[in-house]
């Protein structure tokens, strides 16, 4: 299934190297802008970084998924949940790391947009880190298949995804290079499928 988009790309592959290429452009105007510098760790702040990486790719850039998404087995939180969890992750505390990232698999697990959810909250979690602590994720130092890993078992046990991100830390937090790694889409799910909500009943 191709999502529709803005460019009129009716090819997913096509379309996966359009999106690429041009939320690579927007993420490096975002850095470059001193936006970034201005956000905290709400979720206004990630939608507002998630819009501005597909505003011209998505009609829904910005906008909260209106359709249940499941990734192999595992489901994110379900539509009639999403506005309840978003609540809850608000009022996380952000003031250490654990509590930083725990927030962050909380978010993940809530899964708030369409499609590029991992670039934006790869970005969102830099730009908390940089806030709370002054420093961000190499992602050069992340194994992209352990971090995967570490972020489908998370919602279970988070000890692995923060013992991954918290030996990548690093003090170069104006660093683009580093920064832009962050962004690359090999870090993030794919084949996310749609469901029903009725599906859920009919398993109760």
């Amino acid at each position: 299934m191709v999502l529709n988009n803005k460019l009129g790309i009716t090819n997913s592959s096509e379309l996966a190297r359009a999106e690429e290429k041009l939320s690579k452009k927007k993420a490096l105007e975002m850095f470059e802008s001193g936006l970034l510098d201005t956000l905290e760790g709400t979720f206004n702040a990630l939608s507002e970084i998630y819009k501005g990486l597909f505003e011209d790719i998505y009609d829904f850039a910005g906008k909260v998924c209106d359709v249940n998404i499941a990734k192999g087995g595992f489901r994110f939180v379900p539509v009639m949940y999403l506005e309840a969890a978003l609540e809850h992750i608000a009022k996380m505390p952000q003031s250490t790391f654990d509590e930083i990232i725990e927030k962050y698999v909380e978010m993940n697990v809530a899964h708030p947009f369409r499609e590029g959810n991992g670039r934006s909250m790869r970005i969102w979690l830099d730009t908390i880190l940089k806030r709370e602590l002054r420093q961000v994720v190499d992602w050069s130092k992340v194994d992209k298949d352990d971090y995967l890993l570490a972020m489908e078992r998370s919602p279970v046990k988070d000890v692995e995804i923060k013992l991954l991100l918290k030996t990548a830390l690093t003090d170069k937090i104006n660093d683009r290079e580093v920064y832009m790694k962050g962004i690359d889409a090999s870090y993030h799910y794919e084949g996310y499928n749609v469901y029903r909500t009725e599906d859920l009943d009919n398993e109760q």
